[in-house]
């Protein structure tokens, strides 16, 4: 199929490009590729990723995430939200809440409707997970991951490992405009040898127990506006280092806008936020290059 629809959408501005698989035959093979070709803001759409909306044999809806560099996510806070505003809007489930299935795990999402549009999207996004196996990091030295030492290019800083069904790791700054991103970012993600299957690698300022800033390198895609998961890592490892507490609603301060994160004591994470349609159009594919 050389030309398909395609619905380009934002969470706080982390933006991909959606196609609906809901009667059309999609092949798996050239998912990879095809993420890269539409990723290209010179020669594609332009975009963090492609987010596929997939009919689910455990849920309601199925979401696969593919970064823009061709390798799959297990989860995405942000991508979520805008799945659900577009399953809702186009009647692809019933009610305002539903499940939607990831790599990461099911996950429960909640549409809060104005008129006749999804504005912001609630999701539950399950219960997180500090354990060294479930990032994984490859080390007998902790069994869980709060303030532990990580090096990179020499420099050591305090790491809390966080799992929210996708591999967080988060470092607690004084002044988030001199976090170094850039240096840790994407050693963490693709090649630090403690960490096989990579990090997303976030860096908070802590405001108050209930405000924080927030800067993001996201695996396979570098520094993006904002991430959901990484939000709600963030909050849990706020938690765990005694910055925050549970049940508080902490506002994080993303590149893209806010997010309001909660951890309660029943585990789960919620997080509330916006989903924004920006475009519809048909995607020509070019060449040999076959959809």
């Amino acid at each position: 199929m050389k030309a398909f629809p395609f619905t380009k959408m934002h969470g706080l501005g982390n933006c991909y490009v959606y196609v609906d698989g809901f009667g059309r035959e999609l092949p798996e093979s050239v998912f990879p590729d095809f993420a890269r070709e539409v990723s290209d803001p010179s020669t594609g759409i332009g975009s963090d990723g492609l987010i596929l909306i997939l009919p689910s044999e455990t849920a309601d809806i199925q979401m696969r995430i593919f970064n823009k560099d061709g390798s799959e996510a297990k989860n995405c806070g942000n991508g979520l939200r805008c799945v659900a505003k577009y399953a809702y809007e186009n009647d692809l489930v019933n009610g305002k809440s539903f499940m939607i299935e990831t790599l990461g795990g099911l996950v429960q999402a909640t549409v809060h409707v104005f008129g006749s549009e999804v504005d912001e999207v609630t999701v539950n996004m399950g219960v997180p997970s500090w354990k060294k196996q479930d990032l994984p990091m490859k080390t007998d030295a902790f069994a869980e991951l709060i303030n532990v030492p990580v090096s990179v290019d020499g420099v050591t800083a305090s790491m809390t490992g966080v799992s929210m069904g996708n591999p967080h790791g988060v470092f607690f700054v004084d002044e988030i405009e001199s976090a170094p991103v850039t240096q840790f970012g994407p050693v963490l993600a693709d090649r630090h040898p403690l960490f096989p299957e990579g990090l997303n690698v976030e860096f908070v300022e802590m405001l108050s127990a209930t405000e924080m800033n927030f800067r993001v390198w996201e695996r396979g895609s570098g520094i993006t506006q904002a991430c959901g998961t990484g939000a709600c890592a963030a909050v849990v490892a706020a938690v765990l280092n005694e910055k925050s507490k549970k049940d508080e609603n902490v506002t994080v301060h993303l590149l893209g806008g806010d997010l309001a994160i909660q951890w309660r004591s029943s585990g789960e994470v919620f997080m509330r936020g916006p989903a924004v349609k920006i475009c519809e159009g048909t995607y020509f594919r070019s060449g040999s290059r076959r959809l």
